[in-house]
């Protein structure tokens, strides 16, 4: 195991932090997108909250599955051959939610807008779950056979433990939505939002909860590396974290919950990482066949010279994520530009 392949470990796990939590908040505001809104005024406004940055939070996806193709290729073929029909459904939602977004204002009649509305809930519903499904297969580990292929079938995907993860991953995005809306919006949309906020917190915890006790039985291994107890920061700061989000939201400060959000969302993802490394595939039942950052790595110069792209390219991304939503800090104004 050498240090370069431990922090491309890291600089993953980081793609994967910058997803959650910016591409989180727009696919939560697109699952309420039907639930707070009471008119095509306030679907404007809960779509044009996220408009001018929901395509650069997919970068970080992008990102993210090129850094695994360059610094960990067995994994990504083991993987995207193995969840191929759940990648193709997360395609066609993400393809349809975009197109939503773009096409619902370019007709008045309500039937079109309604449709609309309804493909780009359902366009954001999917990919918060089959993301946390995804994982869940990940932490629970997968069937892989001895020279690193994919053992299993779509419907093993489908388990128990993986479909909790997924619900997990559901609600924390909606957390993170509620979040934004209550910074983005005003009055009777944002009082909506705070109270979606409450409820979401609530299932998060319970979902949370009913995971963690599940890992015990259904990916023991997570729990290997927390015999050290510095690993136990991350769990503190999370709970810290979500309970800070309540608070803030009872409190009316959208900013302070959704940086707790935010902060919940970093440190559940560190968690799953240090349960995790060494591998990055467990292989369910065999842990022998496991991926892990040693025999699935590429050359160590391959590994160096991604490195050196990424340390000159990720200034950019960063930089302009942080131009972007300094420029947009102000509540959601409805004009002709607007969706």
């Amino acid at each position: 195991m050498s240090d370069l392949q431990i922090i491309w470990f890291l600089l993953i796990g980081v793609l994967l932090v910058g997803y959650a939590i910016l591409d989180g908040f727009d696919l939560g505001v697109g699952v309420l997108h039907l639930f707070i809104a009471r008119s095509d005024h306030d679907r404007r406004v809960l779509i044009n909250s996220i408009g001018p940055v929901w395509d650069g939070n997919e970068v970080w996806l992008l990102t993210g599955g090129g850094a695994i193709f360059a610094a960990f290729p067995k994994v990504y073929a083991t993987v995207f051959s193995g969840f191929y029909l759940a990648l193709m459904l997360l395609l066609a939602c993400l393809v349809l939610r975009a197109v939503s977004l773009e096409f619902r204002s370019k007709q008045q009649s309500p039937r079109w807008r309604s449709a609309w509305d309804i493909a780009f809930a359902v366009g954001s519903i999917g990919p918060a779950l089959l993301f946390g499904v995804a994982i869940g297969n990940v932490l629970r580990g997968v069937p892989i056979s001895a020279d690193g292929e994919f053992a299993g079938s779509f419907l093993g995907l489908l388990n128990p433990f993986a479909l909790c993860v997924g619900l997990l991953s559901l609600t924390m995005f909606v957390m993170q939505g509620s979040a934004w809306l209550m910074m983005k919006t005003s009055d009777g949309l944002r009082a909506r939002a705070t109270a979606v906020a409450k409820v979401s917190w609530i299932a998060f915890v319970a979902l949370w909860i009913v995971v963690t006790a599940f890992s015990k039985v259904a990916a023991p291994h997570l729990w290997n590396n927390y015999e050290n107890a510095l690993t136990w920061i991350a769990p503190v700061l999370f709970v810290l974290a979500t309970v800070a989000f309540l608070l803030a939201v009872r409190g009316g400060m959208a900013g302070s919950a959704f940086a707790a959000s935010s902060i919940s969302i970093a440190t559940l993802i560190l968690i799953m990482g240090q349960g995790l490394f060494p591998y990055m595939v467990p292989s369910f039942g065999n842990l022998a066949n496991s991926l892990t950052i040693s025999n699935a790595s590429s050359t160590p110069l391959t590994l160096k010279t991604m490195l050196a792209i990424a340390l000159i390219g990720m200034p950019f991304v960063v930089g302009y994520t942080i131009y972007i939503y300094r420029h947009f800090t102000s509540n959601v104004v409805i004009d002709e530009h607007s969706y």
